[in-house]
C-alpha cells in the first residue's frame, strides 16, 4: 500500500508501479516474444473468474492454450468463461469450482486433477484473499493464510509429479508491492497474536510467497519457478479490499491487461525461462525482492523453518 501523499498520487517513489510506470517500461518489451503459439499446452490459473486471473486466461486462450480455470463462485466462473471463449474463439476452457480457504478441498482437487488430466505445463497461482477480519475455515486457520499461503503450498506441492512430466513446465505466483515492507514472520502464522490488520497480512503473506518461489526454485529444480508484482491494478478485489486507496487512485492504476502482461510472459514466453528459476518480476524484468537498505532480508535458516512449518501443517490436512 504506497505512502502517497493525498493529491500527489505515487509520490512516495512508487510511480512505476502506476498506469504510467507501466506505458514507460513497455516501450523496452519485445513484441515477438508472445508471438508464439501455446496448443496443445495447458494452463491452470487460480481464481480466473476476474481481474488478473481473468485477463491472463484470455491472453493464454487467443494463443491456443488449454485453460484450467480454478475460481470459488460458479456462476461468475461460467460467466468469464463464455466471455473467453467467445473472445478467443479457444473451447478448450475448463471450470473447475474450489474454495481455496478449504484447506483440505484444496489437496482433494488436486489429487483428482493429476488423475483426470495427462500434463499440466503452466500453474498461474492467482487467487489472494485480503480480510478486513480475522475468521478461521474449518480446519481452523485463519482463511486469508489458507488462501494466500497453504493453499498455494498444497495445490503446488501436489501438481509437481504432473508438472515434472510435462514439457517445458512452469508455476508463477501473483505478489504484491505490501511485501517490500514485510519481512518474513514465522512465529504468528495464523495472526492469533496482537491487532488483525488485513493488509498487512496479506502484505506478509505476499512476503511469503516470494520466500516459497525461491525455496521451491532450489528444490524443483526441472520446474522454472517465478513469482511477479503487477503493479497497482484496477481489479474488483482492489476495489473491495481497499476502497479509499482504489478512490484516490483510480486514474492512475493500471488495467488488468496490463497487471496480466508479465504474467502472460512468464507463462508463454521462450525467453522468461533464460532467467534462473526463483527469481521476482516487475514488468517483464528480474527486479529486487527487497528495498534497497531494507531491513527484511531473512536467514536461510528462517526460510527453512517457514517452509518445514508449512509442510507439518499441510500433512495435517493431506487426505489418505
Amino acid at each position: 500500500k504506497p505512502s502517497c501523499k493525498p493529491g500527489e498520487p505515487f509520490s512516495c517513489g512508487c510511480w512505476s508501479l502506476s498506469q504510467n510506470g507501466f506505458l514507460t517500461a513497455s516501450k523496452r518489451f519485445v513484441e515477438k516474444d508472445l508471438d508464439v503459439s501455446v496448443a496443445g499446452r495447458s494452463f491452470m490459473i487460480t481464481g480466473a473468474n476476474s481481474g488478473i486471473g481473468k485477463a491472463a486466461a484470455m491472453a493464454i486462450a487467443k494463443k491456443g492454450g488449454t485453460v484450467h480455470m480454478v475460481c470459488r463462485n460458479k456462476d461468475k466462473a461460467e460467466e468469464a468463461r463464455a466471455d473467453i471463449v467467445k473472445e478467443s474463439g479457444n473451447k478448450e476452457v475448463y471450470v473447475h469450482i474450489l474454495d481455496l480457504s478449504e484447506t483440505r478441498k484444496v489437496w482433494e482437487f488436486a489429487e483428482a486433477f493429476k488423475k483426470k488430466y495427462k500434463a499440466l505445463n503452466v500453474l498461474i497461482n492467482n487467487a489472494g484473499s485480503i480480510m478486513s477480519q480475522r475468521d478461521v475455515n474449518a480446519e481452523g486457520l485463519e482463511k486469508s493464510f489458507a488462501v494466500n499461503v497453504l493453499g498455494i503450498y498444497i495445490l503446488t506441492k501436489s501438481l509437481v509429479p504432473l508438472l515434472e512430466k510435462s514439457p517445458d513446465p512452469r508455476v508463477i505466483s501473483v505478489t504484491s508491492g505490501g511485501m517490500f515492507v514485510q519481512k518474513l514472520r514465522i512465529g504468528n502464522l495464523q495472526s492469533e497474536r496482537g491487532r488483525y490488520d488485513g493488509t498487512m497480512v496479506y502484505a506478509q503473506h505476499k512476503r511469503q510467497q516470494v520466500v516459497m518461489t525461491e525455496q521451491f526454485a532450489k528444490t524443483h529444480t526441472n520446474i522454472h519457478f517465478s513469482v511477479m508484482h503487477p503493479g497497482w491494478v484496477d481489479t474488483p478485489a482492489v476495489a473491495n479490499a481497499m476502497p479509499d486507496f482504489h478512490r484516490s487512485m483510480k486514474e492512475s492504476l493500471r488495467s488488468p491487461d496490463q497487471g496480466a502482461d508479465t504474467v502472460v510472459w512468464l507463462a508463454i514466453s521462450e525467453v522468461a525461462i533464460t532467467n534462473p528459476s526463483g527469481r521476482f518480476y516487475q514488468d517483464r524484468r528480474v527486479v529486487s525482492t527487497h528495498l534497497p537498505l531494507a531491513w527484511t532480508h531473512s536467514s536461510p535458516l528462517e526460510e527453512q523453518k517457514f517452509m518445514s512449518l508449512l509442510e507439518e501443517l499441510a500433512k495435517k490436512f493431506q487426505p489418505h
